[in-house]
């Protein structure tokens, strides 16, 4: 029996008198892997912080891994714990170097020992494949390269949910492919996967169901064969000739 890691019903979200999420209902079950594309300002990305209150919601019901998410601090650290979140610009310490960067969140939030969160992390960069950077400073890696490090230290943490907001759109084309790489191997270990991206080969080589969002709701959700091959909905249908003729 599949289990919800994240349950979402009657999600809205307002900037000001903007409605940027309206009445959003959206399940992942432990294990899966759903893509979420759109065109931009469809609330894709307000959609996945809302998830571990980046972006607070206004009404509507929040759960991840049983646990709700509200006003309750200790329900919030606790998701966080749960749901590791990497985003489109890195944000790593630039003056720290990247063992640095993955062990102070183990330090500062596990209260892990600084020997302990330092073998953690080289685990995990090593996992990345870019153990052999880690006494270097951010600024001395490729794009690619500090996005990757965003990933491992995210995975330092040991979330059982991992969630990408559009983590390749600040790469240059050349770099995009690595980062790619390191998230379809996390797929295939079983990792849950929320992730917020225009990659469309990604979405059909590893989604086990797309969501298409446009105006702030939800258009269509199906596996990857049926979105990309048959897809139900006139503006999913529109927002796919639009990425053929692109």
């Amino acid at each position: 029996m599949s289990v919800n890691a994240i349950e979402v019903l009657g999600l809205n979200k307002y900037y000001g008198q903007y409605h940027a999420l309206r009445d959003i209902d959206f399940f992942v079950t432990e294990g899966e892997r759903v893509v979420i594309c759109g065109p931009s300002v469809s609330g894709k990305s307000t959609l996945i912080r809302c998830l571990n209150h980046l972006e607070r919601h206004d009404s509507g019901t929040i759960r991840v891994s049983g646990i709700e998410l509200g006003d309750n601090l200790r329900n919030l650290d606790a998701i966080r714990r749960e749901a590791g979140m990497v985003f489109q610009h890195f944000n790593l310490f630039p003056h720290l170097t990247v063992l640095e960067n993955c062990a102070l969140p183990q330090i500062l939030s596990r209260r892990t020992a600084r020997t302990a969160a330092e073998e953690r992390s080289r685990e995990y960069l090593a996992r990345v494949r870019i153990l052999d950077q880690a006494a270097k400073f951010p600024g001395q890696l490729s794009g690619g390269q500090q996005q990757r490090v965003a990933i491992a230290r995210a995975l330092c943490m040991e979330p059982k949910i991992m969630l990408f907001d559009e983590p390749t759109s600040a790469l240059d084309p050349e770099m995009i492919r690595e980062v790619l790489d390191t998230m379809v191997e996390l797929a295939h270990e079983g990792m849950t996967m929320v992730v917020v991206t225009h990659e469309m080969g990604f979405a059909r080589q590893v989604a086990d169901r797309v969501v298409y969002m446009e105006a702030g709701q939800i258009v269509e959700t199906a596996p990857p064969g049926q979105f990309f091959d048959d897809p139900q909905d006139e503006r999913s249908r529109r927002f796919l000739s639009s990425l053929v003729r692109h």
